[in-house]
């Protein structure tokens, strides 16, 4: 009985000490991925108002100067009445294009096009584009991403 004791207790310790180690590593991995995580949001914008536009893309603009652009990851995703904001001829056509240069994803929602009889022809070259804007929204906060709406 005592040899059956002695050999539960030594793979217990085996275990724990197997357990130990492994906590160790892997939280010992995962430090430098803490310090280094990269940021994700995404800025809804539905509005037509090119200051509130402006004000997007500030946020923008400051999330990557404050946490720098390598480390964060930014879709805005334009849909019912902002939509034209996108619009080649729009005020902030010029600032589209710079965020688009600076890392920021730009996304138009198809959906809004279509009921809006907009084409890509009539869009600013450098967004991109996605189905449903509130789909992509729902789909990027249920993948853990950041929400702001301006």
């Amino acid at each position: 009985m005592n040899r059956r004791l002695a050999l539960r207790a030594a793979v217990a310790s085996a275990a724990a000490t197997f357990m130990i180690a492994a906590h160790a590593q892997s939280a010992g991995s995962a430090a430098p991925n803490s310090t280094n995580k990269k940021h994700r949001i995404a800025i809804q914008m539905s509005d037509a108002d090119p200051a509130r536009w402006n004000l997007a893309l500030n946020n923008a603009k400051n999330l990557q100067d404050d946490v720098g652009a390598a480390n964060v990851e930014i879709e805005l995703v334009a849909y019912g009445p902002g939509i034209g904001m996108l619009k080649m001829e729009s005020p902030t056509a010029q600032r589209i294009a710079d965020a688009t240069r600076a890392g920021v994803k730009v996304l138009a929602c198809e959906n809004t096009m279509r009921a809006q009889k907009l084409t890509r022809d009539d869009m600013h070259p450098a967004i991109s584009y996605v189905p449903a804007g509130v789909t992509e929204i729902m789909k990027k906060q249920g993948e853990g991403w950041a929400y702001l709406r301006p």
